[in-house]
């Protein structure tokens, strides 16, 4: 069972979430909350292992909640799924980089979201389709965004894994290219990961732009 916390301060959106998920077998709602900050207590008291959070909020919003959550939590951190009805939103973009496993946006439907969810509980980034890529290509210009990472660190394999996921190619895409294993694919990027102390898949992409490794626009291998 996925353990899911619902945050969303539109009572109607939210209880819609916690009927599909209590509707489906493998989840289990452990709680709701309807602004950043009771997300924040209501994931210390529940520990769930997914979050849904909604991005736009009053008071606390879900990129605030998102990085105190992330920052307070035991291990192991519950995933963050953010949700959001802007497919261009400068605030997912910060809360990628605040550590969210990724995002998915309101209007994707019910078994994209079932799937999104349990893709994230089981350890994976939502971060494959082509709107999160237009997202961080987009915010990767803005000029704030220049603090190039470290890459010297990582060896010549761990970097060509790392520019081919920030392209958006599956652990299994990238393995057929590279001529080996999935499982050694994911080696190399959870080794880069670590040198780059980095949380998840998604700000692995993140950095990955902001360093110029790839560039926004740029081909797709």
């Amino acid at each position: 069972m996925i353990r899911v916390l619902v945050v969303d301060d539109q009572f109607l959106i939210r209880a819609g979430l916690v009927g599909l998920l209590r509707a489906a077998p493998g989840f289990e709602v452990v709680g709701e909350a309807g602004d950043g900050a009771e997300a924040v207590h209501q994931a210390a008291a529940t520990r769930p292992d997914v979050i849904l959070m909604d991005v736009r909020m009053p008071g606390m919003t879900g990129i605030e909640a998102t990085g105190r959550i992330l920052a307070e939590a035991p291990e192991p951190a519950p995933r963050i799924l953010i949700l959001t009805t802007f497919d261009l939103d400068e605030y997912v973009y910060d809360a990628l980089r605040a550590g969210a496993a990724g995002f998915l946006l309101k209007d994707s439907g019910p078994e994209r979201l079932l799937a999104g969810i349990a893709a994230v509980g089981g350890g994976d980034g939502l971060f494959a389709p082509s709107v999160t890529r237009r997202l961080i290509e987009a915010f990767a210009r803005r000029p704030e965004a220049g603090a190039a990472a470290e890459l010297g660190a990582l060896t010549a394999r761990e970097t060509e894994v790392l520019r081919l996921t920030a392209c958006g190619l599956s652990n299994l895409e990238i393995a057929d290219r590279l001529f080996i294993s999935e499982a050694t694919v994911k080696t190399h990027l959870n080794r880069a990961m670590s040198k780059l102390d980095l949380d998840s898949r998604a700000q692995a992409v993140v950095v990955a732009y902001e360093s110029g490794l790839v560039t926004p626009g740029g081909p797709r291998p």
